[in-house]
C-alpha cells in the first residue's frame, strides 16, 4: 500500500515538471515571436512621402513598418487606421515615425513659415476667432469693422471755410480684406486642472469662458500692413474655411490658391438697398389737448 502511495506520488510529480517545461517552452517560443537576435520589436507607422501642413492623411501616405522597439518613438502610432483621415498639424517629411504631437495643436513649440511669406499673430476669443477652434493648418479670411467713430463727417462753410460736424449718421463700415491665410500654429491657455470632482466622460467640456486664442497665420508683406492697421483701428474677427478649397480634387496633396470672392462690404446704405433694412420713419404723435384753465 505504501508503495503504490509513492508510485502515485512520483507520477504526480513527474507530470507537474513535464507541465513546467511544456509552459516555459510555449513562453518561450512566443517571445521569440518578437525577438529577432535578441532585439524585442515593435511597429510604427511612417510617411511614404511628404504630408504638407493642413494636408489629411490617406492610404497612400502612410505604411507601418517593424522597428526595433528601443527605435520606437514615444507616442508613435502602430496602425496606419489610427492616422488616415487626420490632419497633418506641421509639415511631416517623408520616412519619419507620425506622432500624436503631429496632429495636436495644443501649443506652439516651433514653426515654419513658408518662403516669401511672414508670421503674424492675431488675437481672438470664441466670438471673433471660431469658438477657439482654430487649429494650425487651417485656412482663415479675415473680417474687419471699422466704426462710426472712425469716419468723422463734417459739413465745409464756403464762406468762411469752417468745419460742422454732421451727427445722427451711422458710419460703419464692414469688410471681407484677406481670404486665404494659412495657419502656422495656435496658442491656448492651459486647461484648468483636474480636482476629480467632475466627471465628464473623458470629454473635454466647452462652455463659453471668454477664452482667448493667438493665431499665427501664413501672410505676404501688403498682409502683414492691412492686419496691423486693423489691429489698431478696427474689429477683427476670422473666419473658418474648408481646406478641400485649397486643394487639387484630382491630388489633395497639391496646394492651390482659388481666386478670392468679390464682396461689396457693408455699410448701413448697402443693407438699405440691397438687403432691404427699413429705413425708420418718423411717427407723429397727437398729444391729448392742454385742459383749459378754469375762469
Amino acid at each position: 500500500m505504501k508503495r503504490s502511495n509513492r508510485l502515485i506520488l512520483l507520477i504526480g510529480l513527474f507530470l507537474a515538471v513535464v507541465a513546467f517545461v511544456g509552459v516555459f517552452y510555449l513562453l518561450s517560443n512566443n517571445r521569440g515571436s518578437t525577438d529577432t537576435g535578441g532585439a524585442l520589436k515593435a511597429k510604427a507607422v511612417i510617411a511614404l512621402k511628404d504630408i504638407p501642413l493642413g494636408v489629411t492623411v490617406t492610404e497612400s501616405d502612410v505604411e507601418a513598418q517593424e522597428f526595433d522597439k528601443a527605435e520606437v518613438l514615444a507616442n508613435s502610432y502602430p496602425a496606419t487606421s489610427q492616422v488616415i483621415g487626420q490632419i497633418a498639424r506641421t509639415d511631416i517629411t517623408k520616412g519619419a515615425q507620425l506622432t500624436t504631437s503631429m496632429f495636436s495643436s495644443t501649443g506652439i513649440t516651433t514653426i515654419t513659415v513658408p518662403p516669401t511669406k511672414r508670421a503674424i499673430s492675431v488675437q481672438v476669443d470664441q466670438v471673433t476667432g471660431v469658438g477657439t477652434l482654430i487649429k494650425p493648418g487651417d485656412y482663415v479670411d479675415m473680417v474687419v469693422g471699422f466704426t462710426a467713430d472712425k469716419f468723422p463727417v463734417v459739413t465745409v462753410n464756403p464762406e468762411d471755410e469752417t468745419i460742422t460736424p454732421v451727427t445722427g449718421i451711422n458710419a460703419t463700415s464692414v469688410k471681407l480684406l484677406l481670404q486665404g491665410m494659412q495657419v502656422l500654429g495656435t496658442l491656448l491657455p492651459p486647461p484648468p486642472s483636474d480636482t476629480g470632482t467632475t466627471d465628464t466622460g473623458g470629454e473635454t467640456p466647452t462652455s463659453l469662458n471668454g477664452q482667448q486664442e493667438i493665431v499665427v497665420l501664413s501672410v505676404d508683406a501688403q498682409q502683414a500692413e492691412v492686419i496691423k492697421f486693423a489691429q489698431l483701428d478696427g474689429n477683427v474677427s476670422l473666419v473658418l474655411r474648408s481646406s478641400k478649397d485649397f486643394q487639387d480634387p484630382n491630388d489633395p496633396k497639391i496646394q492651390v490658391t482659388p481666386l478670392p470672392d468679390e464682396t461689396t462690404g457693408i455699410i448701413l446704405r448697402v443693407l438699405i438697398d440691397e438687403y432691404g433694412v427699413l429705413v425708420p420713419q418718423v411717427v407723429e404723435a397727437l398729444l391729448p389737448a392742454q385742459a383749459s384753465p378754469a375762469p
